[in-house]
């Protein structure tokens, strides 16, 4: 793992007690309840690994709603976020889960409400970094530390370098792009982390475009 400054290593500011199982949980939170795109009305969570194990004591329970509250790390209402939760009637389930996963921080989150669903895996890899691993069934890796475009569309010729040829219009530089695919043919998944936020012009020029069916930002 790399490091760009020594705040990488001391961690953000944020309520403790730990970077990884509580800065993390809330990011990884976070990211769900951007892309989502709203406040859910449910969220089951399921805690893998060394989660699972000490989630209660550190923390990661309530760190993560208050990621799905859109609260930052350093949010003091983070404390309280179950009661919080409660009050507005967001029914919460937590799970503690045997499976052995690839890191021992890992989380499963599945948010929804009378719209839609969404599910995303995320772990913690420290000083309260995160990976988002898996979204909806796709495989990808997304830090949430960036500015992002999630793009799905169909598995088609010339898909990607329509994409392309609009950041570059709007001259938007690429920090990391990655492509995820379930079926040959079938849906596929753009993961494109750049160096500013985007603004709603380019998602709608984005969306117009063939073979794109969906076209979510998540901001820095």
């Amino acid at each position: 793992m790399k490091y760009r400054s020594v705040f990488d290593i001391i961690g953000p500011v944020m309520i403790g007690p730990s970077s990884s199982h509580t800065a993390g949980a809330a990011r990884i939170g976070r990211v769900a309840r951007s892309l989502f795109g709203r406040q859910p009305k449910w969220a089951t969570i399921s805690f893998y690994g060394s989660f699972a194990k000490t989630y209660k004591g550190h923390g990661t329970d309530v760190a993560i709603v208050g990621g799905l509250l859109d609260f930052d790390t350093f949010d003091e209402r983070i404390k309280t976020s179950l009661a919080i939760a409660e009050s507005l009637e967001m029914r919460i389930s937590f799970h503690e889960e045997d499976a052995i996963t690839d890191h021992p921080n890992t989380a499963k989150v599945l948010i929804g409400d009378d719209e839609g669903e969404l599910e995303l895996v995320g772990i913690s890899i420290g000083g309260g970094k995160i990976e988002i691993t898996e979204l909806n069934g796709f495989e990808l890796r997304l830090s949430g530390n960036h500015p992002a475009l999630l793009v799905v569309h169909n598995d088609r010729y010339g898909a990607i370098a329509a994409v392309a040829n609009v950041l570059a219009k709007f001259a938007i530089n690429i920090g990391h792009m990655e492509v995820s695919r379930k079926e040959k043919g079938k849906q596929a998944l753009m993961t494109i982390e750049v160096d500013q936020n985007i603004n709603d012009a380019v998602i709608k020029e984005l969306s117009a475009l063939p073979h794109i069916t969906q076209v979510t930002k998540i901001v820095d």
